[in-house]
């Protein structure tokens, strides 16, 4: 992906969380001589990869496949490993219309996947055999709002805005946005996209970024570069 491009991403995506009545906290809006400067206050933002998150999973074509987060907040491994402190993240995403996020399973995230407004958000489900690998012949059990509910393989769920999905590991799944984009929020256990996403197909996770402009503000992907 182009950074301009991002950076355009980055201030619509701004532009449709302010619509919907939230706010990025303050650190979002740090340019990176900023976020440099400002690098020993900020190690747990860095450690934990709070920030922009923007991919195309290495694809090429962030329209038709790609996704927007934010990472508002995040605990670490070693606190999860412990089971104490901060063992919670939360996220905001954008799903634009018909922009799959691809299949994939989380080997230790339990997520809420909350439909906060726009259209509606198509999440499609498939189990795991007993190994954990995906199973096209499998359903599962999530909840709906705290309400079980027990899913067919290759279910269709259609969220509209207030409504939510708890999804366990092993839960296999894929989303877009139904009839327009969707402003999604995720509140999850802690969050590690480097090694806990488990793709159904041999994809990345993150973006390959061409470097023709200069960043608006810094990706968790780029902290590593710049801040070691």
């Amino acid at each position: 992906m182009k950074r301009s491009r991002i950076n355009d991403i980055m201030a619509a995506a701004d532009d449709m969380i302010r619509r919907h009545g939230f706010a990025l906290p303050a650190f979002a809006y740090w340019s990176p001589d900023e976020f440099k400067a400002r690098v020993d206050d900020a190690r747990h933002l860095i450690d934990a990869r709070c920030g922009w998150d923007i991919t195309d999973y290495g694809a090429g074509d962030f329209d038709r496949m790609g996704l927007f987060l934010f990472t508002l907040r995040n605990g670490l491994l070693s606190d999860l490993q412990k089971g104490g402190g901060m063992c919670y993240a939360e996220k905001l995403l954008i799903s634009r219309q018909d922009q799959l996020s691809p299949m994939h399973t989380h080997v230790l995230k339990a997520e809420d996947i909350i439909n906060r407004g726009g259209a509606t958000l198509v999440v499609e489900l498939y189990g795991s055999d007993d190994n954990g690998a995906f199973a096209e012949d499998r359903g599962g059990t999530v909840w709906l709002d705290g309400i079980r509910h027990d899913y067919i393989p290759g279910e269709k769920l259609r969220l509209d805005p207030g409504d939510s999905v708890t999804l366990r590991p092993g839960d296999w799944h894929a989303f877009w946005g139904e009839g327009g984009d969707v402003l999604i929020g995720e509140v999850s256990t802690v969050n590690d996209d480097e090694t806990d996403n488990i793709f159904r197909d041999p994809i990345g996770r993150f973006a390959r970024i061409e470097e023709d402009t200069a960043p608006t503000h810094l990706l968790v992907s780029d902290y590593r570069g710049w801040f070691g």
